[in-house]
């Protein structure tokens, strides 16, 4: 398997955690309005929208990364 199927593999399981966790948060504040504050759902999808927005940033520069390496060791499996 190489580097880049890797990376998004294991980007899409982190997202899909981080998504659980905010599908979680979300219903937690629907079913218990008494026990959060009145910005609650505001404050969860302005946190975990930037946590997932920012690791799906890191992920697309890894991924460059991940495509330059896999292109360094084609060619190295080439020449040697």
């Amino acid at each position: 398997m190489s580097k880049k199927a890797r990376l998004i593999l294991a980007m899409v399981i982190i997202e899909a955690f981080l998504a659980g966790i905010w599908w979680y948060l979300a219903r937690y504040g629907m079913a218990n309005p008494d026990r959060v504050t009145a910005d609650f759902q505001a404050v969860v999808g302005q946190t975990m929208g930037m946590a997932m927005g920012g690791l799906l940033g890191i992920g697309f520069i890894l991924f460059l990364v991940a495509a330059r390496n896999d292109r360094k060791d084609a060619q190295n499996k080439t020449r040697g």
